[in-house]
């Protein structure tokens, strides 16, 4: 197994870590955290991850990427899994980009004397695109793995 493909993995891991994380410990029961305490933790997990996912994503971008590319010279199943596996995790970038961040943005902005009639609903929908990053992710580290494992580089 290459390098190359440990490091994708390992990347990878760190990633779906970060979605999987808050997924497991926070938002399966987020709908019972009043506003006073939904809101400061809402804040604190984006001060927290925004730095580190800045950075931690597009650089497992970037080696799924060379993955696919040292792939495509002889290693056609692990040239398709990789592939998939970036597909995949660009997906969870888009989800992040063009509707988790703009909710948590908003979400910052509200005070519990501010909050819109409908923050349920907002959080819910926030609830809900998390996990369109979860499964995704998860699935993309399953099939490098299975690329590691079965195919090497």
């Amino acid at each position: 197994m290459s390098a190359l493909l440990v490091a994708g993995i390992v990347l990878v891991g760190l990633v779906v870590g970060v979605y999987w994380g808050p997924w497991i410990a926070l938002t399966r029961t987020i709908a019972t955290f009043e506003p006073a305490v939904l809101l400061p933790l809402v804040a604190r997990l984006s001060a927290n991850l925004a730095p580190v996912m800045t950075v931690l994503m597009p650089l497992a971008l970037l080696v799924v990427a060379a993955v696919v590319a040292v792939a495509a010279f002889g290693h056609p199943v692990t040239l398709i899994l990789g592939a998939v596996a970036f597909v995949l995790l660009a997906l969870t970038l888009v989800v992040t980009i063009a509707v988790e961040v703009p909710i948590v943005k908003t979400i910052e902005s509200w005070t519990v004397d501010t909050l819109p009639p409908d923050w349920r609903a907002r959080r819910d929908r926030w609830v809900s695109f998390h996990l369109l990053r979860v499964i995704p992710g998860v699935v993309a580290l399953a099939l490098l793995a299975t690329a590691a494992v079965t195919y090497p580089l």
